[in-house]
């Protein structure tokens, strides 16, 4: 036997950083699919923060690219650090470097700030949003867009990847109108949740407890001002209704609203499950996975008709969809299902389907699986 048909297969994942949880997620999912490969799990943060000179080159280079816009408040400097020339190609090489050593089958790239695609090495790309994409939203400023010479770059990503795996419907949209992406290379697969209810206290639910749910850090993005209007509506005619928010943790004096902030996910679950509505009116979305989180705990939602948002919730079918900043719509929406408990249970069932059958980690990693070992096996 030869030793090449001996040696242990194996794959590289890269990935920004571990956080977010996703991040974890299908690099877990991923390795139980492919169980008879090796997993290296890379870190980009990890590689760049050993080289001094490199952060301190790349600083000076974002203040002079970016400076003005910085200042301005239009671009924040975290983001706009991994958005130049000079990172973006020492991160290609740095990756090069790192993997030169070893033979690997393929590599798995999570997100497309970088290119960690090597010659002969076929590299796959999982991203959940593209930087043009944000052009489609109605609140964008356009002033925060980055310049051409960064989407050219983004683009390069995704010429060199064998697949781009998408988490939605209108990224890989976005992929094929504004980064001329042929439609047989840019597959979606979707995301998974990072939740695990516990399904019989949700089965169980009543329904009737009155609690609409906010899951969201960004207030304002999310939407959180527009839920606070429309929540003083919905007391007209829901007096005991109440209203928690998670995450967030904004400058409120409201009747009836609870504010706990940052939590664990452990801790998030207890309030999925004691809740009977979740709503996040957000403006702005590249996904949404606290969606998926609450449909995991049969909760009928209320979302906004932007970005992945509709790709699973179907208005009067699973929840309520409306217009961002429609306050009125929103407070109809709450009202809606707070009038009516059996309603909200047949869409937080149709939630908790929706979940196992398209967005659970394990769904979207046999898909993964499937769609790799496809383009394997014909190169």
């Amino acid at each position: 036997m030869e030793v090449q048909e001996i040696m242990q297969k194996k794959f590289a994942f890269i990935q920004p950083r571990s956080w977010p949880l996703a991040n974890v997620k299908v690099a877990e999912a991923l390795a139980k699919q492919f169980s008879d490969y090796d997993i290296e799990v890379i870190g980009i943060e990890d590689l760049v923060k050993t080289k001094i000179a490199l952060l301190v080159i790349n600083t000076l280079q974002t203040w002079l690219l970016y400076g003005n816009d910085i200042l301005s408040g239009n671009k924040k400097f975290k983001e706009a650090f991994w958005r130049t020339p000079y990172i973006f190609n020492a991160i290609k090489f740095l990756v090069k470097e790192r993997l030169s050593d070893q033979e690997y089958s393929f590599i798995f790239q999570v997100q497309s700030l970088f290119d960690c695609s090597l010659p002969n090495v076929p590299n796959f790309v999982y991203t959940d949003h593209t930087h043009l994409a944000n052009l489609n939203y109605p609140d964008f400023d356009v002033k925060k867009l980055y310049p051409k010479k960064w989407t050219v770059l983004e683009k390069q990503v995704y010429d060199n990847a064998a697949k781009v795996f998408v988490w939605s419907s209108n990224i890989r949209k976005s992929l094929m109108e504004q980064y001329q992406q042929p439609a047989e290379k840019v597959i979606c697969v979707y995301a998974g949740n990072n939740v695990e209810s516990n399904n019989s206290t949700t089965e169980y639910k009543t329904y009737g407890q009155g609690n609409i749910l906010f899951v969201g850090l960004d207030w304002e993005r999310k939407g959180g001002p527009e839920l606070i209007e429309a929540f003083k509506l919905v007391l007209t005619k829901h007096p005991n209704a109440t209203l928690t928010i998670a995450g967030a943790k904004p400058n409120l004096q409201m009747p009836n609203c609870k504010l706990v902030g940052k939590i664990s996910h452990a801790e998030l679950s207890v309030y999925y499950e004691s809740a009977t509505v979740f709503c996040l009116p957000t403006r702005v979305e590249p996904f949404g996975i606290v969606f998926l989180e609450a449909m995991q705990a049969r909760l009928p939602v209320i979302g906004t008709n932007v970005g992945a948002i509709p790709d699973f919730l179907q208005n009067d079918w699973n929840g309520i969809l409306v217009e961002p900043g429609d306050v009125q719509s929103i407070a109809n929406g709450i009202v809606k299902l707070l009038d009516d408990p059996d309603l909200c249970r047949l869409y937080g069932e149709r939630n908790f389907d929706l979940i196992n059958e398209r967005y659970s980690w394990m769904a979207v990693s046999q898909k993964l699986h499937a769609h790799i070992t496809e383009y394997l096996s014909q190169s």
